[in-house]
């Protein structure tokens, strides 16, 4: 057999489609290998966990035999991260937030671990940790951005945006048109004071335009700032405008650094009219308008929405934001449980 390297000519017709096509193959692999690992090992912790909550129960054993647990399981097998006393105390505390064993293989096992984590140091309740364990899975959240979102409240704001999308717009985009807005949006990521004026935020937002559409949450597209629209020979410019992937129309967001006044939807519809003549594909469904302010009178917004023929939604924003206090819990931090699970770390 011949030892001379391989000529690299040019390569045959096809070649370049077959090799994006093997490589596309070979990425998929690698992420149902990672899965499948992840999902072994979530059962595998959820199932100590179980055991030492049943034999606690059971015999009476106090919480000093996680300890001998720990230094057994380490000596045994000494390569293996993730046996310290506090993830298998992290590991009893799962099981018993989570005794379904079909919930936690059939939608928790798509979770790594740090996630599992989170949801358990960050929430003090089932049903709260069910609905943040959905999101992350069908957004494929990174396991900061889920401790993000559960900082910033987000199940307390989604969908609470004052509309009259339920009036104006068909029953299935009605409901996810209002899921897709909030309130109040939190853009304490722009490190401005209460004070900034409109053209300030405005600035800022897309200057961290990353942060802002994880802010609006999955679906939003950023098109512009200060997109102009020319009517009857007179320009006039949209503060911000998106277009929403799945609601299949643009979204027109107005900002306003005062509190909401009825006035401020008549130039939010002006522009709606604009970009439904001018810039809405024959595709597209009938654009939306999101008006942002830094206060409002619910009731008022209410009013001044049930005589507007298209539809729109008025939510507050917040610049700076007092995060809450983490619950209180005799657990160890996320941040102690990474630590320890990196190679090279052990107690």
């Amino acid at each position: 057999m011949s030892n001379k390297p391989v000529s690299l000519t040019t390569p045959p017709d096809g070649y370049s489609d077959w090799l994006t096509d093997l490589k596309n193959r070979i990425h998929h692999a690698q992420q149902r290998a990672s899965l499948a690992v992840n999902r072994e090992l979530v059962l595998l912790y959820w199932q100590i966990g179980q055991d030492i909550l049943q034999r606690q129960a059971a015999q009476g054993w106090g919480a000093k035999v996680i300890d001998h647990l720990a230094h057994d399981l380490r000596t045994a097998f000494p390569d293996i991260k993730g046996f310290s006393p506090r993830n298998l105390k992290y590991m009893r505390a799962f099981a018993e937030a989570w005794p379904d064993s079909e919930f936690v293989q059939g939608v928790l096992a798509q979770l790594p671990w740090y996630h599992q984590l989170a949801l358990l140091d960050k929430l003090p309740d089932a049903e709260s940790r069910r609905w943040y364990a959905a999101k992350a899975i069908e957004h494929s959240w990174s396991r900061n951005v889920l401790v993000m979102q559960i900082e910033s409240g987000l199940l307390q704001r989604q969908g609470k945006a004052v509309t009259n999308f339920e009036a104006r717009l068909p029953k299935a985009q009605s409901d996810l048109a209002r899921e897709s807005l909030k309130d109040p949006y939190r853009f304490d990521f722009l490190n401005l004071g209460e004070e900034a004026q409109e053209r300030a935020v405005e600035s800022a937002l897309v200057r961290h335009v990353t942060e802002f559409l994880l802010e609006l949450g999955a679906g939003f597209a950023f098109v512009g700032r200060q997109v102009l629209v020319d009517v009857g020979g007179e320009e006039f410019f949209i503060d911000l405008l998106f277009y929403h992937l799945k609601l299949r129309c643009y979204v027109v967001i107005e900002l306003k650094t005062g509190k909401f006044k009825p006035e401020h939807l008549g130039q939010l519809g002006f522009y709606l009219t604009a970009v439904d003549r001018q810039i809405k594909g024959d595709q597209d469904n009938a654009s939306i308008g999101l008006l942002l302010c830094k206060s409002k009178n619910k009731v008022v917004a209410e009013y001044a929405l049930s005589d507007k023929s298209q539809p729109m939604g008025i939510a507050e924003y917040k610049l700076q934001q007092a995060l809450p206090a983490e619950l209180e819990t005799d657990l160890p931090s996320i941040e102690q449980i990474e630590r320890e699970l990196q190679p090279g770390n052990a107690d």
